[in-house]
């Protein structure tokens, strides 16, 4: 049972679902800021950007978050959830992209404290082939990506156990995105 009363069913609203219906004066933006980091016209593919999320969350030890872009990631890679745990497990073995893993490498740095990213981090991705445009959005991923995993372990929140679940969510997320999913 989450912290605080949410006012909402917290199995049918779990994780940063409640808390983003709770307040939406905050939770508007929140959805917005989602949409256009994860699934807006930027460079990095739709993909890479939920197994960024994953990553971190992963990272955060946040479980619904993780579990949620963990599956919203493997419903877009044609590895599917192989890869997305081959990257949280062990990601200087993962099959993944020398570019991805370096800007992988760069949202753990941020996970840590935005501090950690170093000019060798940055130039490592650089010089796989990463513009500043994508380094730019790893960071931003990553840094909101705390934000929301610490919001959502914070107050607490309900986070099915049942991959089930996370599967439908990552359908519906595809379908609709993220602004129609509260």
């Amino acid at each position: 049972m989450a912290h605080i009363d949410l006012g909402v069913d917290e199995n049918e609203f779990p994780g940063v679902r409640g808390p983003l219906k709770y307040r939406p004066v905050t939770g508007k933006p929140m959805m917005e800021l989602a949409e256009t980091l994860l699934r807006g016209p930027l460079s990095l593919s739709t993909a890479d950007r939920e197994l960024i999320a994953s990553y971190v969350s992963g990272l955060n030890e946040c479980t619904y978050c993780c579990s949620a872009h963990s599956a919203f990631a493997a419903a877009l890679l044609d590895e599917g959830m192989t890869l997305v745990d081959q990257v949280r497990a062990d990601l200087d073995n993962a099959p993944v992209s020398a570019k991805l893993r370096a800007l992988l490498h760069i949202a753990g740095a941020v996970q840590h404290s935005g501090r950690s990213v170093t000019p060798e981090l940055v130039g490592a991705a650089r010089t796989e082939g990463a513009t500043d445009e994508e380094i730019h959005d790893t960071v931003l991923i990553a840094a909101a990506f705390c934000m929301v995993n610490r919001y959502v372990d914070g107050l607490g929140t309900f986070a099915p156990s049942d991959p089930k679940y996370y599967d439908e969510t990552a359908q519906r997320v595809i379908s609709v995105g993220y602004r129609n999913t509260v």
